[in-house]
C-alpha cells in the first residue's frame, strides 16, 4: 500500500478522534482555495466561464463555506500544460492553498497528476474529463464534478444506433486528448449498437479554417458527429452550413460543440443538432431554475459545461467541509469527506461518486431548438445515473486500453 492510500485508511478513524471540532485558529483563518483556469487562446471562453461558476458561486455564499472565509487564489494557464504545472506548483508551495479547482483542460489534468499525488494536494476538476485520472490511474487527491469524456458520449452512441436508427457516421474532432476520448467513447457504443464509423478526421486545436476537412467528409454517410472544444464549434458549424452540407447530412455532437456558452454565437446554423451531456439550462428542476436566473442575471448569459462545472465542483468543496465542520487542515478526514461527497442539490440534478472519485449522473440527449428567441438545448432523453463505466462493467472496462486516438480500433474504416 503507498503512503497516498495508507493515509486514506487513517481517515476514518481520525474523524470519530475528535477532528469533528475544527481548531480553534483554523475557525478564524480563510480557507485558502487555487484555482487554475486559461484566460486566453483558443480555451479562453470556457476559462472564463468557469471563473463565473466558481465567482457566482462565493458570492451566493457570501464569500464563506463551513462557516470559514475564503481566500481565492487565481492562476492562467493559458491552456499550456507545462505552465499549468508550474502554477499548480505555485498555488501550493507560494500560496500555500489547501484545495485546488481546475484546470480545464484533459492535458492539462494529465500533466499537474504526478505532482498533485506527490504533493498530497486535494483538487477537485470542474471541466478536465481525462478518463484515466479515476480509472487506471486513480489518484486518490483526485476527484471530479464532471463527468469522464466518455461518459455521455456512450449514451449518445447508443441513441444514434437505437433511436435515431444510423447506421454509418463520420466523425471529425480536436486534435487532442479530449477529442479522441469523446470520439471513442461514441464510437464504441454507436458500434455496439449495430452502427458503423466509417470515416474520422481530426483538425488541429487552433485550425483557422475547416474547409478540407469539410470537403474531405464521406457525404453517403447518415449523420456526422463533431467533437469541438471552446469556440472551434462555432466556426465548424457555420462552414458545414456555409459548405451546404446543413440539412443534407445531420450533425450529432459532444456537449461542448454546442454548448449554451456558445450558442447565441451559432444563429439557425445550430438548429437540429442532437447532443450528449450532463447538463442544459433547460433542465426542470429548481435547482437548475435558481441557478440559471442568477447567472443570467450577473453575467447575461445561459450556463453552460464550463459554467457548471465549475460552480459544481464548489458545491461538492461545500459538501464535504460542512462534513468535517470546516476542518480543511486535517487533509485526510477532509478528503475522505470529498471522496464520498453526496450533491443533491446540483442544478444538474442528484450526484454521487463512485468509488475512484467519478461522478454518477443523469446524462441527456439534447436538441437545438429556438425559445423565446433563444438557442437552447431542448432535452429528448434521460438517461439515468450514467456512470463512467457505461454498461460494461468496471473491472471488464478498466482491462483494456484507455480510450485514445486508436482505441477502440476502427474496424470500418473507408466502408
Amino acid at each position: 500500500m503507498d503512503q497516498s492510500r495508507r493515509s486514506f485508511a487513517l481517515s476514518l478513524a481520525a474523524l470519530t478522534a475528535g477532528s469533528s471540532l475544527p481548531r480553534m485558529a483554523s475557525a478564524a483563518a480563510p480557507i485558502r482555495v487555487g484555482f487554475l483556469t486559461v484566460k486566453s487562446g483558443a480555451l479562453a471562453a470556457g476559462g472564463l466561464q468557469m471563473e463565473q461558476g466558481l465567482r457566482y458561486f462565493l458570492q451566493r455564499n457570501h464569500n464563506t463555506i463551513a462557516g470559514r472565509p475564503v481566500q481565492l487564489f487565481v492562476a492562467d494557464t493559458a491552456g499550456q500544460p507545462a505552465l499549468t504545472k508550474a502554477k499548480a506548483q505555485e498555488l501550493v508551495e507560494k500560496d500555500k492553498v489547501q484545495v485546488i479547482i481546475g484546470p480545464l483542460a484533459a492535458f492539462e489534468a494529465l500533466a499537474i497528476n504526478d505532482y498533485i499525488r506527490q504533493a498530497q494536494v486535494p483538487i477537485i476538476s470542474p471541466s478536465a474529463a481525462a478518463e484515466d485520472l479515476t480509472q487506471r490511474k486513480d489518484n486518490p487527491w483526485f476527484v471530479r464534478a464532471v463527468g469522464t469524456s466518455a461518459q455521455p458520449m456512450h449514451p449518445l452512441g447508443d441513441y444514434a444506433a437505437k433511436t435515431l436508427k444510423y447506421k454509418r457516421i463520420a466523425i471529425i474532432a480536436d486534435d487532442f486528448a479530449f477529442g479522441y476520448e469523446v470520439s471513442a467513447g461514441f464510437q464504441r457504443a454507436f458500434e455496439d449498437g449495430g452502427g458503423e464509423i466509417v470515416q474520422k478526421l481530426w483538425s488541429p486545436l487552433n485550425v483557422a479554417d475547416y474547409g478540407s476537412y469539410i470537403g474531405e467528409l464521406d457525404t453517403k454517410v447518415d449523420a456526422v458527429f463533431a467533437a469541438f472544444a471552446g469556440g472551434n464549434g462555432i466556426k465548424f458549424i457555420k462552414q458545414y452550413s456555409d459548405y451546404g452540407l446543413k440539412g443534407k447530412i445531420p450533425l450529432l455532437g459532444s456537449m461542448t460543440t454546442v454548448d449554451e456558452g456558445v450558442l447565441p454565437a451559432m444563429g439557425d446554423d445550430a438548429l437540429g443538432i442532437i447532443s450528449g451531456g450532463w447538463y442544459t439550462a433547460q433542465l426542470d428542476n429548481p435547482y437548475n431554475k435558481a441557478f440559471v436566473a442568477g447567472i443570467e442575471h450577473d453575467d447575461h448569459r445561459m450556463p453552460g459545461y464550463y459554467t457548471v462545472g465549475a460552480y459544481g465542483a464548489a458545491l461538492m468543496l461545500k459538501h464535504a467541509l460542512e462534513a468535517v465542520h470546516g476542518d480543511i487542515e486535517n487533509r485526510d478526514a477532509f478528503m475522505h469527506a470529498l471522496r464520498h461527497v453526496v450533491v443533491p442539490d446540483d442544478p444538474r440534478g442528484p450526484i454521487r461518486l463512485d468509488d475512484l472519485g467519478n461522478p454518477i449522473m443523469n446524462v441527456y440527449i439534447r436538441k437545438v431548438e429556438r425559445k423565446n428567441g433563444q438557442l437552447v438545448n431542448a432535452v429528448l432523453k434521460v438517461y439515468p445515473n450514467v456512470s463512467q463505466f457505461w454498461t460494461y462493467g468496471e473491472k471488464a472496462f478498466l482491462a483494456e486500453p484507455v480510450y485514445s486516438r486508436d482505441y477502440p480500433p476502427a474496424r470500418f474504416l473507408g466502408r
